[in-house]
C-alpha cells in the first residue's frame, strides 16, 4: 500500500521518468562489462597470433605454447618444396589446433588454424578438448596434389566427453604454397554423419557419394530410388495413436566399408512423417537385433525400442563391436530419445529385447502386463 500511495503521489509521468532512469542506469552500467568481455577475447585472439607468428621454425613450437601430436607427423609433397613433414600442434592455452607444416631444415614454410574443430564455441578462443582421430593424405580433387583429410575427436562443450568426431579437408593450393579449406564440403561433412573416417569423406569428395538424402529425402520412394536398402524382416506397419498407421522403416545406406543405418515412420500414402538415427557416434551397424513398438512409459501410446550391435575403430586401429539400444517416447504429435534411462542402464551382450523392455519400464515405474 506505501508503493501504490507514493506513485500516486509522484504522479504517472514522474514514476515513468524514474523508471526510466533506473533502466538506463543499469545499462549504462553494464555496458562496460560486455565491452570488457570483447576486449579481452580480442586480446586473447593478438596474443594467440603473436605466439603463433613467432614459431618460424620447428624447434620454437613447446616454447610458445604448442604441443606436437608426435604420433601424427607425416610426410608430404608441398609445391615448390619437394616432401615436408605435416606436424599437428595444439595450443596449450585455447586447445586451438593448428597444422605447421615444415621443411627439411626444419623451417616452417607455411601454417594454419583455419580448422572446423577450432570453432565448436563461436565467439570464444578456448576451445573443449579433443585429440586427433586420423590424418589421411590423398589426392581427392584429382589435380595432381597432395590433400590432406583431418578427423578430431572432442569432448562436449560442456568438458564431458562425447566421443563424436569433427571431419575436415584442406586442398591443396594450386598457384602457391598452402592449403585451403571450403567450408561448405566441412558443413556436409559434419551434418551428415560422414565423419566417421577418412575413407567416408574420401567416398564423399572424390567419389560423390553422400549421405545427404537420408535426412532430406520427403518420401520413401525417393529413399530408395537413392539407395536406401530396406532390412524386410523389421519393417511393418503398426498404429500409433492419434499418429495413426506407420510403417516401421529400417534402413541402411553403406558408403565406403559403412553401413549408415536410419528408422522412417512412413505414412499409408509413403510420406516420410520422421525419422531417427540410433546408430548415433557409432561407425558402423554390424547387426540388427529387434525394433518393437510398445508402451515403455505408461502414457498409453507406443513407443519404439531398437536394440542392435554397431562397430567402431578403437585407439589403436582394431574393430570394436558392441550392443547398444534406443527408446523413443511417442509425444503429442512427435517422438523424443531417451536420455535418461541410457545414464543408469547399460546393456549387456546377452541382453535381449524383452529384458530391455522389462528395464524400461521398471524405471518408469510401469508394470508388465501377462497379456502384453
Amino acid at each position: 500500500m506505501k508503493v501504490v500511495r507514493i506513485l500516486t503521489d509522484i504522479g504517472v509521468r514522474k514514476a515513468a521518468v524514474f523508471v526510466t532512469a533506473v533502466f538506463l542506469c543499469l545499462f549504462f552500467v553494464s555496458c562496460p562489462v560486455r565491452a570488457s568481455e570483447k576486449t579481452s577475447v580480442r586480446q586473447q585472439y593478438q596474443e594467440y597470433q603473436k605466439r603463433l607468428n613467432r614459431v618460424k621454425y620447428r624447434a620454437d613450437l613447446l616454447k610458445n605454447g604448442f604441443s606436437t601430436v608426435s604420433d601424427q607427423i607425416f610426410p608430404i609433397e608441398v609445391a615448390g618444396h619437394g616432401e615436408v613433414s605435416l606436424i599437428p600442434a595444439f595450443d596449450q592455452t585455447y586447445h586451438r589446433l593448428v597444422l605447421f607444416f615444415v621443411d627439411d631444415r626444419g623451417q616452417v614454410i607455411f601454417r594454419t588454424d583455419q580448422l572446423e574443430t577450432n570453432y565448436r564455441v563461436l565467439g570464444e578462443m578456448k576451445q573443449p578438448d579433443c585429440e586427433i582421430a586420423a590424418v589421411s593424405i590423398k589426392d581427392l580433387n584429382q589435380d595432381g596434389r597432395m590433400d590432406i583429410i583431418l578427423i578430431t575427436s572432442c569432448a562436449g562443450e560442456d568438458g564431458s566427453y562425447e566421443g563424436f568426431k569433427i571431419g575436415d579437408v584442406l586442398f591443396q593450393n594450386r598457384q602457391q604454397t598452402g592449403f585451403y579449406r571450403d567450408y561448405r564440403i566441412a558443413d556436409h561433412v559434419n551434418r551428415f554423419g560422414m565423419n566417421k573416417s577418412a575413407e567416408v569423406i574420401t567416398a564423399f569428395v572424390r567419389d560423390g557419394h553422400s549421405t545427404e538424402f537420408l535426412y532430406t529425402s520427403e518420401t520413401l520412394k525417393e529413399l530408395l530410388s537413392k539407395g536406401l536398402q530396406i532390412i524386410s524382416e523389421q519393417c511393418y506397419f503398426r498404429t500409433f495413436g492419434k499418429l495413426g498407421r506407420l510403417q516401421v522403416v529400417p534402413g541402411t545406406y553403406p558408403i565406403s566399408n559403412y553401413d549408415v543405418f536410419m528408422i522412417y515412420l512412413v505414412s499409408e500414402q509413403g510420406d516420410i512423417l520422421f525419422r531417427m538415427q540410433p546408430m548415433g557416434n557409432y561407425d558402423n551397424l554390424y547387426a540388427l537385433k529387434g525394433i518393437n513398438c510398445r508402451d515403455i512409459d505408461g502414457d498409453g501410446l507406443k513407443d519404439i525400442v531398437v536394440l542392435a550391435k554397431y562397430s567402431y575403430e578403437g585407439d589403436g586401429g582394431e574393430l570394436i563391436v558392441a550392443s547398444d539400444y534406443s527408446i523413443y517416447y511417442q509425444r503429442t504429435g512427435s517422438f523424443s530419445q531417451d536420455t535418461e534411462i541410457k545414464k543408469v542402464y547399460h546393456i549387456g551382450e546377452e541382453d535381449t529385447m524383452e529384458l530391455l523392455i522389462e528395464k524400461a519400464r521398471a524405471y518408469w515405474g510401469f508394470k508388465v502386463e501377462e497379456n502384453d
